[in-house]
C-alpha cells in the first residue's frame, strides 16, 4: 500500500477538497466544480484566472497571467486574464499565455502553447496551438476505439506482475487500450 498517497487522500477529505484548488480560490481564482489541477497558475496573479466546471490541467501545465519580457523595457510586466470554459482538458506541459480565452468543450494537446483564443468545441495542438478538429469528432473517434480495444479495470500501478505482462503483450498487438 502506498501510505503517502493514502495520507494525501485522507487529508483532502478532512480539508474538504483539493487543498491546491482551495488555495487558488483564496487568492482570487474563480474555479468551477469538478476541476483537477495537476499543473500550476501564476503565483501572485491567480485573481486573473477563471475556469468553469469539469476542467483538468494535466501535469506540468502552466497558466501564465503575466509577460515578464516587458519588465526591462518598460519597468512593468504586462498582465492579462486567462478564461477557461466548461469541459476543458489542457494536456501535460501545455502553456497558456495571458489574454487568452479557451471556450467550452476544448482539448489542448500536451506541450501546446496557447497564444490566442480557442473557440468552443475544438481540439488544439502545437506551438503555437492551432485548431485541428472538433471536440465532438474527437469524442466519436475515441468512443469507437474504446469499443474495439482492450480494457483493464485497474490502473497499471495496481496490477500484478502477470497482469502487467499481459497488458504489455496486448498493447503491442493492438497499439491502443484503456485502463483506469
Amino acid at each position: 500500500m502506498n501510505y503517502k498517497l493514502f495520507f494525501k487522500k485522507v487529508l483532502r477529505k478532512i480539508r474538504g477538497g483539493t487543498p491546491l484548488i482551495a488555495e487558488y480560490r483564496e487568492r482570487g481564482a474563480v474555479i468551477g466544480e469538478n476541476c483537477h489541477i495537476h499543473g500550476s497558475i501564476d503565483n501572485g496573479h491567480e485573481f486573473l484566472v477563471s475556469m468553469g466546471d469539469n476542467v483538468t490541467l494535466a501535469s506540468g501545465c502552466r497558466l501564465l497571467t503575466h509577460d515578464g519580457s516587458t519588465k526591462k523595457i518598460l519597468g512593468y510586466s504586462r498582465i492579462g486574464r486567462v478564461d477557461i470554459g466548461n469541459d476543458v482538458f489542457i494536456g501535460a506541459a501545455a502553456i497558456v499565455l495571458p489574454n487568452v480565452k479557451i471556450g467550452n468543450k476544448v482539448i489542448v494537446g500536451a506541450g501546446s502553447v496557447v497564444t490566442k483564443d480557442i473557440p468552443d468545441n475544438s481540439v488544439a495542438v502545437g506551438n503555437p496551438a492551432r485548431v485541428i478538429g472538433t471536440y465532438d469528432a474527437y469524442v466519436d473517434k475515441i468512443q469507437k476505439q474504446f469499443k474495439s480495444s482492450p480494457k483493464w479495470e485497474t490502473h497499471y500501478s495496481e496490477k500484478s506482475n502477470e497482469e502487467k505482462i499481459e497488458m504489455r503483450e496486448k498493447l503491442l498487438e493492438s497499439g491502443i487500450g484503456f485502463d483506469l
